[in-house]
Formats: C-alpha cells, structure tokens, sequence
C-alpha cells in the first residue's frame, strides 16, 4: 500500500507502553522506574475512552439483536464490519484527519500477519461454538485477563502489583458465575475455544504493541491498515463456508431496502466501535480491554434482563455483582498505580523521538 509520512529511524524501537528510553539515547539514573504509557493518561481522558467504547458495544449488541438477529451470516457480517471501518477511515483520510507513515516491507508484513491473526481469531471462535455450550464457551473467555498477565509476563517481562492480580479473581470468577448454565464440550472443543481465547488476547496485546511499541502508529492508521486485508480474507471466508451462496439463494433477487438500511447501520455502528476500541487499547492497556470485554458480558446479561426478559438464577445475578465489584476494585488500583509510577529523575518520560502518534 503506497504511504506518506516520514520513515522511523532505524532501530528506534522504543517500547512506549513500557515506556523506558533507551538508555543508548536518553541516560536515566538507575533509580528511574519503568512507566507504562496508560499510566502517563490521565484518569478522566481514560474513563471517557472506556465510557464511550461500552456505549458502542453495547449499542452494537442491541442492534444486532433487534435488527439483525436473523442474520445468519457471520463471515458477511465481519466483512461488512471491516469494509465498513475501511470506508470510514479512508474518508477520514482524506479529510486530513490523519497521515499515513512509510513503512518498511518488513513492518507491512507485520500489519498483514496482524490481519490474517484477526481473522483466525473469528474463523476459531465460529468453529468451537459448534462443538460447545455457550455458557462454556463464556466460562472460557472470562480467563482472558490471566492469559494477558502471562503474555505481559513472559514475553514483554512486565510485573503488575499484587493487589492488580487479585483485582482479577473476582472478575474471572463473576464472569463464570455470571454465564453458569449447562455445560458441555468436546475435546476437540475444548482445544478450539482454549486456542480462541489465547487467539483473542494476543491479537489485543499486539493492537496495542502496533500503537505504542516500535511502529506507533495511530488507532485510525492502525484501523485503516488491518480492515481492507480482514475485508478480503472475510469474504474469502465467506465463499469457502458457503455462506456468499447461501445468502445469494435466499436473496434471489437481491436484499431488500430495508435490510440495506439494517447493514448500513450496523456499518456505522461497527466503524464507531473499531475506533473506540483501538483508541481505548492504546489509552487504557491490553490487559484493561481484556477485563472490559468480561464486565460486557454481564452487561450484556443485564441488558437482556431488562429488555428481552432473560430470566436468570441466583448465582448468575450473583455472579454480576461479583464481577461488577472486581471491575470497580481494578479500576480503583489503577487508578491509584497511576499516582505511584513517576519518574523519579534523568530525562523525563515522553521525552525525545516517541514516534507517531
């Protein structure tokens, strides 16, 4: 894809989330403690991110439910999603809203490998929920904020506080008590829904390492990359599963108007969220959206309570209360972590060449 902008220098790979200079470049006294980029935002910007982000989540979800709960078609679905953000960030584009960086061959393979990671993710979760409950395949997803402190762990080296990690307990606990139901799965199932869950949290830790780490490129530049390569695979995908024929048969002549007014809405409804949403990545941290994506499930059960009239046992609405009350004590930790992690001297963090932003 042809690009402007100005190139990085070379072996300028400044971890920004970790966010310690490069001591090469920029000496720091050995007392200067690491700080994570979503601790340098501060707490009301990062609060309005999140609010807005669960303002179109759960807004996308109603829609799908009241206007498109009969559409079958996942992989049209996700393709009209990434078509839809593609439109959306090119008009953007165009209107000067953001400028595209030259990247080297090397980091459009990246952004390719990103995409292709995107769609796997998709194709692994539509394939397991075929062989499991989805009370278990809810269970499942709930453990993405653990598998997320391990991928910090192991591979970027990164240690939250204590009090961060058993902020998590009730909130992985919650969920699962939250979506308790029937459950069943097959072995193979199990492997599918454990491979989509660790699936899920590597494609959220790396949309944030492409913002904040060595490329650091934009949330729109990031969106506007990634969903003309997720839009091609989709409808590829589409096409293998038989779902493109399936859609054509039903739709002899064409879909209605009312459903191209249905599509398009949920167009513009997906473009908000996929910009919330890499935007709220990079300000709030992988392992923040890993946690939201658990209290959206309860509000997600919430909403059905109140507008379809799901019924629930005790230990579901149990469970809600449990999960809720681990988002507002991690939340609080946070918090309180970003009043602690200061630089304590050397060159201020932020300084220097931090890329594009």
């Amino acid at each position: 894809m042809a690009s402007l902008g100005m190139r990085k220098e070379k072996g300028d790979d400044l971890d920004v989330e970790a966010q310690l200079l490069d001591p090469r470049k920029y000496p720091q006294p050995l007392s200067s403690p690491r700080i994570e980029s979503e601790y340098q935002v501060s707490s009301l910007t990062k609060l309005s991110y999140l609010g807005l982000y669960f303002l179109c989540n759960i807004s996308l979800t109603i829609y799908n439910k009241l206007i498109l709960g009969k559409f079958g078609y996942p992989w049209l679905l996700t393709a009209l999603h990434a078509g839809s953000a593609s439109v959306g960030c090119y008009c953007l584009l165009l209107n000067g809203q953001f400028t595209l960086t030259k990247l080297s061959y090397q980091q459009n393979v990246v952004l390719v490998l990103f995409s292709i990671l995107f769609t796997v993710n998709i194709a692994t979760s539509n394939v397991s929920l075929a062989m499991v409950s989805i009370p278990f395949h809810q269970i499942m997803r709930s453990t993405c904020p653990v598998f997320a402190v391990l991928i910090y762990r192991l591979r970027y080296k990164r240690v939250y506080s204590s009090e961060t990690y058993l902020s998590l307990v009730p909130v992985v606990m919650g969920v699962g008590l939250a979506t308790y139901g029937d459950y069943y799965f097959t072995t193979a199932g199990f492997v599918l829904t454990l491979l989509g869950v660790i699936l899920a949290v590597i494609k959220t830790v790396a949309t944030n390492r492409i913002m904040t780490g060595a490329l650091a490129l934009s949330p729109l530049e990031t969106l506007l990359r990634m969903s003309p390569l997720a839009f091609i695979q989709a409808i590829v995908c589409s096409v293998l599963s038989g779902e493109l024929s399936d859609f054509r048969r039903n739709n002899p002549e064409g879909p209605s108007r009312m459903m191209i007014y249905a599509l398009a809405g949920n167009g513009l409804l997906a473009f908000l969220l996929n910009v919330s949403s890499f935007s709220t990545n990079k300000v709030a941290g992988a392992l923040t959206m890993t946690v939201c994506g658990n209290i959206k499930q309860c509000l997600t059960v919430l909403l059905g309570i109140v507008l379809f009239g799901v019924k629930v046992g005790f230990l579901n609405g149990l469970g809600m209360m449990v999960a809720l009350a681990g988002a507002a004590w991690y939340s609080t930790v946070e918090l309180r972590s970003k009043g602690t992690k200061k630089p304590t001297g050397g060159v201020g963090v932020g300084s220097g060449p931090q890329g594009k932003n």
